[in-house]
């Protein structure tokens, strides 16, 4: 199916979920998830008025910014090594995946020589999985606060992966303990953060994520089909 079809589709899913759930659907955005896309078929998501890319890969998402530009937003949604973060604040409009005061104090470090402020969703790994990466729940308040403290970093909500599973509602208690996790943060009022976003849902089990709150739904399969290998 072509890729403008298949984001006519995934944008009535997502309104239709968030109709159910007394939700706005202008208040949620649809990420297109680029790993392994060419740059033709990018530009077909763009031209339909998709207006998040994702890049798990520093080095992949520099070669696709250089050749597309930044009338689109880059968000960095892979596991990033501090060694990369002189690159990333100068590449992405949002990274989603801090979930470590070290990695924290390089990006904030980095921020400061390029002169930007650097927006950053913290991660939590709210399904438990020792395979995934992020903050444990019962430590996330620690780590926000933690990293709420480095003048070059704004902190915008939080990013979390459900468990794989044929059964779309078996994500449900995980995108529900995020949104509640947000709740918390909202409520321990700690300066200089701000909970807009919630960065969760993919092709498997978006309209559940819409309905417990998401923000930005990352989205690629559902777009661009199986990756080549």
């Amino acid at each position: 199916m072509p890729v403008r079809e298949n984001i006519e589709i995934i944008r009535t899913t997502i309104a239709e979920a968030a109709l159910r759930s007394g939700r706005n659907p202008g208040d949620v955005r649809l990420m297109a998830v680029t790993k392994m896309v060419d740059e033709e078929r990018i530009r077909e998501a763009v031209a339909c008025g998709v207006d998040i890319i994702g890049e798990n890969y520093v080095q992949e998402a520099a070669q696709k910014i250089d050749g597309i530009g930044h009338g689109v937003e880059w968000h960095m949604i892979g596991h990033l090594q501090s060694n990369k973060a002189k690159y990333a604040v100068r590449l992405f409009n949002l990274i989603h995946s801090v979930d470590r005061v070290s990695l924290a104090e390089e990006l904030d470090r980095r921020s400061g020589k390029a002169g930007c402020t650097t927006r950053i969703l913290i991660e939590v790994n709210a399904s438990g999985e020792d395979t995934k990466s992020g903050v444990a729940v019962g430590r996330a308040v620690d780590l926000v606060k933690a990293v709420a403290v480095f003048r070059n970093l704004s902190v915008q909500g939080l990013m979390a992966m459900a468990a794989w599973s044929q059964d779309p509602e078996q994500a449900r208690g995980t995108f529900r303990a995020v949104r509640e996790l947000r709740d918390r943060i909202i409520e321990a009022d700690i300066s200089g953060v701000t909970m807009k976003e919630l960065s969760m849902g993919m092709t498997d089990e978006y309209p559940v994520a819409v309905e417990e709150g998401a923000t930005i739904v990352r989205i690629g399969r559902a777009i661009f089909g199986e990756r080549k290998i």
